[in-house]
């Protein structure tokens, strides 16, 4: 018995994305056969945002997003505001047809489903934007000072793409945890009708975050890029925390270790004691890895 793949609508343009938004709305069938009432899926429309170059985390999240909703918008686009000048946006790996045929293997995107792979011209139109969204505090620490910008673009352009995709919930991995935080609060603070749900970070067998950056590395890079993930590990007070995990990345070149408030991304203080959030960042030869978890801070 062979299993068969569906094929989504692959749009480019704001007309052909209404055009399919349109169908989507009246042909979308319900996802909820065999399924009792209290599991049917509580929202229309979900959308997953990526940069394309397409792994099996993202492939989590258009799971995820299956679940929630009857029907699901893949946006595929390089975004250049989230990029500096020093940035990869050149060489980020771009390969639209790969990224197609994984989206529409079995149990994934399906005739009434939608991916949305825009050029720069068409998110913006008008070129660079003059208003665009600023993360506030929460884009002022962290990846805010070593990529200063960085969050005012994603939110820019996420808060472009909820406008254009218009869905009922907006699934983002967990991975990149102050990029959650910083969408889940400009929904709060603009009134954005949307529900952002996180999903876990996705790991391969040896531990490391799955991430498009990670076929940069080099097999000896790839060896080294693993001390992020035993990074997380670490036990103790919130001062051995951070020591410890710094000692674990001794092998690269470490950006940051940051123990925070999951809502404010403000340092914890010494004497805390609870669950925090613990944040590397770190480059590994030329590439810049991040990673988080949730660790318990002991007295």
């Amino acid at each position: 018995m062979t299993t068969q793949t569906t094929t989504p609508a692959l749009v480019h343009t704001r007309e052909e994305l209404d055009a399919a938004l349109a169908v989507q709305d009246v042909q979308a069938v319900p996802r909820t056969e065999g399924r009792s009432a209290h599991t049917a899926r509580p929202h229309r429309r979900a959308v997953v945002m990526t940069m394309g170059a397409l792994h099996a985390g993202h492939l989590s999240l258009v799971d995820r997003a299956r679940e929630l909703a009857d029907a699901v918008v893949v946006t595929i686009f390089i975004n250049p505001l989230q990029f500096s000048p020093s940035e990869d946006l050149a060489r980020y790996p771009r390969d639209l047809q790969r990224d197609v045929a994984l989206l529409s293997g079995p149990g994934l995107l399906g005739p009434d489903d939608i991916v949305f792979a825009p050029g720069p011209q068409v998110v913006y139109p008008d070129g660079d934007p003059i208003v665009r969204v600023s993360a506030g505090s929460i884009g002022d620490v962290l990846e805010g000072v070593s990529r200063p910008g960085h969050l005012d673009g994603v939110l820019t352009v996420v808060l472009k793409l909820l406008h254009l995709t218009r869905p009922d919930v907006a699934v983002f991995g967990a991975k990149d945890a102050q990029q959650l935080a910083a969408v889940r609060r400009m929904v709060r603070d603009l009134d954005v009708p949307v529900t952002v749900v996180g999903a876990p970070t996705v790991r391969d067998q040896d531990g490391i975050a799955l991430s498009s950056r990670n076929a940069y590395l080099s097999d000896d890079e790839h060896r080294r890029a693993l001390s992020l993930s035993r990074a997380l590990r670490v036990t103790g007070t919130a001062d051995q925390i951070r020591a410890a995990a710094r000692r674990e990345l001794q092998e690269t070149d470490v950006d940051y270790v940051a123990l925070v408030d999951p809502a404010t991304f403000t340092e914890v203080p010494a004497g805390f004691v609870g669950e925090a959030l613990l944040l590397v960042a770190a480059t590994v030869g030329s590439t810049r890895l991040i990673d988080n978890a949730v660790v318990e801070v002991r007295a």
